[in-house]
Order: C-alpha cells, then sequence, then structure tokens
C-alpha cells in the first residue's frame, strides 16, 4: 500500500469527522474517551475501559458499531462463564439422510469486529487468558483447528474500580496486552441535563453508518507510515525506562514505584501517538501527542509501591512526575 498524501489524510479525515458527530447523536460529551477509543481503532489495538455504572460504555461501544457499520457483541463476564462460552465449541451434528454424523465449530461471541468485554475482572483468570490469548494471536484454536478472527477486530474491556468483592484483577502481563487505558469520568452538569433529556423522551438516536470496516483497515495502514523523529523516539525511549524503580530514576519513581513499564508501553506510544496525529489530520507524531496519550498508555503498566498506596498516590502522579523530570525534546 502506498504512503498517504495530506490530500488522501484530509478525505479520510472528513470520514473519521462525520464519525464523531455520529456518535454524537446518541453519546453526550465524552470527547476526551471517543478520542481515545477512535485513537485505539486506528492503532490497531485494545482498550481497557475504568468508569462507574451507568456512565453509557455500553452506549458508546455499540454507537460506535453502528457507526462504522461494524458487528457489534457484548459479553457479560460472570464468575460462572467459561472459555467456551467466548471462544466456540464443537457441536455433533447428524446427516439425516446418511446418519452420518461429524463434529462442526460452532463460532463463539469473540467472531465479531467489536466486542464489549463487559467487567472483565468479575470472571476467573482461565476464562480471562482465553480471551486475552484470542486478542493477541487474532485467531482461535480449537481441537487442534486455528479458526481467524475477522477484520477488523477490536476489544473493549470495562472494569467497575469500585467493585471489588468476587472479582479477579487482571495480572500486569495480561493488562499489559491493552494499548490504552482510557478513565470514564461523571459528565458535567450540563452533559447530565442533556443526558436526562436525550433518554427520556420520544426522540430516537438511531446511528447512520459512515464508514465501513475496509475504511478502518487503510487507516490502520496509513497509520503505521506516520512519521516519529529521532528525538521524540529517544524521549519516549526515555520515558518507558525512567518509570522503572532503578539507582537513576526519577525521585517520584523511587519514591512510589515497585514495577516499571515494558517495552510493549513504547510500542504503544509510538503507535497512538502516531494515531493521534492523524486523527489531527497531520502525518508526523509530536510531543503533543506523546504527552496527551502518557497516562492512557502508561497508567496499566506501572505497578504501584505500598508508599504510594498509604499516600494517596496514583499512576498518574507517578507519570505527570516523569513528564516533568524528563521535558520534551525542543523542536518536536
Amino acid at each position: 500500500m502506498s504512503t498517504p498524501t495530506e490530500s488522501d489524510v484530509a478525505a479520510r479525515l472528513e470520514q473519521l469527522s462525520r464519525l464523531r458527530e455520529a456518535i454524537g447523536q446518541a453519546v453526550v460529551g465524552q470527547d476526551e474517551v471517543v478520542e481515545q477509543l477512535l485513537i485505539g481503532l486506528l492503532a490497531g489495538g485494545h482498550c481497557l475501559i475504568e468508569g462507574v455504572p451507568g456512565l453509557g460504555k455500553t452506549l458508546l461501544v455499540r454507537t460506535l458499531g453502528q457507526a462504522l457499520s461494524l458487528e457489534f457483541r457484548r459479553v457479560q463476564f460472570t464468575p460462572d462463564l467459561m472459555p467456551s462460552d467466548i471462544l466456540g465449541t464443537e457441536v455433533l451434528e447428524e446427516d439425516h439422510g446418511t446418519g452420518h454424523r461429524h463434529f462442526r465449530f460452532q463460532p463463539g461471541p469473540v467472531f465479531t469486529n467489536l466486542l464489549l468485554a463487559d467487567e472483565l475482572n468479575r470472571t476467573p483468570p482461565k476464562t480471562q487468558a482465553a480471551l486475552l490469548e484470542a486478542m493477541q494471536e487474532q485467531t482461535v484454536s480449537y481441537a487442534g483447528v486455528t479458526h481467524a478472527l475477522p477484520e477488523p477486530f477490536f476489544v473493549l474491556a470495562t472494569q467497575n474500580p469500585l467493585e471489588q468483592a468476587g472479582t479477579y484483577p487482571l495480572p500486569e502481563a495480561q493488562l499489559d496486552r491493552f494499548l490504552l487505558n482510557i478513565r470514564v469520568n461523571y459528565p458535567t452538569e450540563a452533559e447530565e441535563r442533556a443526558i436526562l433529556v436525550q433518554t427520556t423522551g420520544r426522540a430516537s438516536t438511531a446511528v447512520q453508518p459512515v464508514m465501513h470496516g475496509k475504511d478502518i483497515l487503510t487507516l490502520q495502514a496509513w497509520c503505521r507510515d506516520v512519521h516519529v523523529s529521532d528525538a521524540l523516539l529517544s524521549w519516549i525511549t526515555a520515558l518507558v525506562r525512567a518509570s522503572r524503580p532503578e539507582p537513576d530514576a526519577p525521585q517520584v519513581v523511587r519514591d512510589y514505584v515497585a514495577w516499571g513499564a515494558g517495552p510493549r508501553a513504547g510500542q504503544a506510544l509510538v503507535l497512538a501517538a502516531k494515531a493521534r496525529a492523524m486523527l489531527h489530520g497531520r502525518l508526523a507524531a509530536t510531543r503533543e501527542d506523546v504527552t496527551a496519550l502518557a497516562a492512557p498508555v502508561m497508567r496499566h503498566r506501572i505497578l504501584l509501591s505500598f508508599a504510594a498506596e498509604a499516600e494517596r498516590k496514583s499512576a498518574d502522579d507517578v507519570i505527570a512526575g516523569l513528564l516533568t523530570a524528563l521535558p520534551a525534546p525542543a523542536g518536536d
């Protein structure tokens, strides 16, 4: 595929603008969340969404699927959910003409374009691992046969930060598979009033498709061609390495971090910065792209120490300290 020109990007950006408008017909506010979801989509990565119940996470994902003309499925994760409930299973079928019996693979809900894994931390590790393997490989292996997942394939997993009883927190190695950790906050007063008006009347919020799967695949391929300067690459590398509690790490890291981000954080930050640049109509990433995405990319990849818990320090506080201790290179 040839490298896109600015006019090519401009044409696609018009589609993305219409996509945002279509989502806005059903989802009030949450502009930053929508932007980060689109960044994850363009970068070809999966997103972990954290927010209390009732903030429209399911509505947002369903609306995204409608506006993109993609198949959407939702799985409510519970303690009794089995891997086969997600991946699929084999069923025994009989040919009534010949009496011959054979096994046929029945695909599970993971065979879709947009999968909402609701409350992923409420299901046991065995089921979590089954989904995360599908996310990483984009295939499902069953009875020695490998089945490819459809393209594009995008998983949005949610976690309820308030619920602790009966949960199975995702291990750090599995959290690392998510490109972004997106925080969904409460709406403003004006937005909440608009939600009440929009959801308690007869007005329809049906969303018409404005893009298709092939458009997303094209943009994902173009995203890889967005330029990142050597200075920006060096800064991203330094940020990720500085998150590890080594003797020469910034003070905020040595005080509050037990385990820092791995190399996958650097890969995610580069790809996300490229996607944000394209979303804003640029063919080169800048320091603003990296600064805006440092927290969503790294917050779930940093394990805080007991001292951080005692002093009520969050991963975002550590990342803010990192950005202060390692300023961006000039000119990017």
